[in-house]
């Protein structure tokens, strides 16, 4: 275990050097200032989990961009997971520190099998821990399809169609106070 904190404080520190830098997901960034010394900036911005499936990636860069833009710090596997990391723990991983999990459904979402529906499986059970009038899971239809029933039956979903922003904006909405309460409430 020391062994490898040396290796990575080498890794980070060989970065920095170089002038890039280096994200811990979910904790922040270290960087160097303007005057050459180090700094950590913690991140503050509440987490979105992106799921969808691979036909779907269009949609889901589109809602990354739209999130990061209003000031979120959404997770798309594209984005986030690094050369040689283990992919199915660092999703569950992301999954449990994220402040709010979207789910993208579509025609091809429905119809396939694989790490979408885990990822949906694994987020509900996330969900069951979490008081009951927290805003986390949230369905987003990406296009004209059936929820499934076992979801629309306790979740209110949001449509992305016909008018994408509209919904965005109403995603962006009950997020905002979602987060409100937990400030007020913390």
């Amino acid at each position: 275990m020391e062994k490898t904190a040396e290796q990575v404080a080498r890794i980070v520190r060989r970065c920095l050097d170089e002038g890039r830098p280096v994200e811990i997901d979910g904790l922040g960034t270290f960087r160097r200032r303007t005057g050459g010394e180090f700094e950590f900036v913690a991140t503050a911005a509440p987490r979105v989990f992106l799921a969808y499936v691979q036909e779907d990636g269009a949609a889901a860069e589109r809602l990354f961009q739209d999130f990061q833009n209003h000031g979120f710090d959404p997770w798309l596997d594209r984005k986030k997971l690094l050369p040689g990391q283990n992919w199915p723990r660092a999703i569950e991983h992301a999954i449990e520190l994220s402040d709010h999990f979207l789910a993208c459904f579509s025609h091809k979402s429905l119809q396939k099998r694989g790490q979408f529906q885990a990822e949906l499986r694994y987020a509900l059970d996330c969900a069951e821990r979490m008081p009951l009038d927290r805003v986390y899971f949230m369905p987003v239809r990406i296009e004209d399809c059936e929820v499934p029933w076992m979801i629309r039956r306790e979740i209110q979903y949001v449509d992305l169609f016909p008018n994408w922003e509209r919904g965005v904006r109403r995603i962006l909405s009950a997020m905002r106070r979602q987060e409100k309460k937990l400030r007020l409430a913390g």
